[in-house]
């Protein structure tokens, strides 16, 4: 990859939490800008990364080591907690209207 943002950061930055933080809080803005509860699934995918590694070595220890496999991980936390959240919060009411009869009719 690239040796000068290796050289640069110390060490790779996806085993940095704060890398993980700084994409929580950009996925919490795009939920704020395009709302729809898809961004925010992956906001609190990316902030329990980041609370992994936050934590060291008792959790991130079992965390795997490449960027691949990483990204694995949050798309399953991703995933999950955006099922949880449907759960919570469920369907919104009123999201699709039925028309019954026709207004052109008497």
């Amino acid at each position: 990859m690239a040796e000068w943002l290796t050289a640069f950061l110390g060490e790779v930055w996806w085993r940095q939490w704060w890398a993980w933080g700084m994409l929580a809080a950009l996925c919490g803005i795009f939920e704020l800008i395009l709302p729809g509860d898809i961004f925010l699934g992956f906001a609190v995918g990316a902030s329990a990364m980041a609370l992994a590694f936050l934590v060291g070595d008792p959790v991130a220890g079992w965390m795997p080591e490449g960027l691949p496999a990483l990204s694995v991980t949050f798309a399953v936390l991703s995933i999950l907690a955006w099922i949880a959240l449907r759960t919570l919060m469920g369907v919104r009411q009123g999201q699709t209207r039925i028309y019954h009869h026709d207004i052109n009719e008497e």
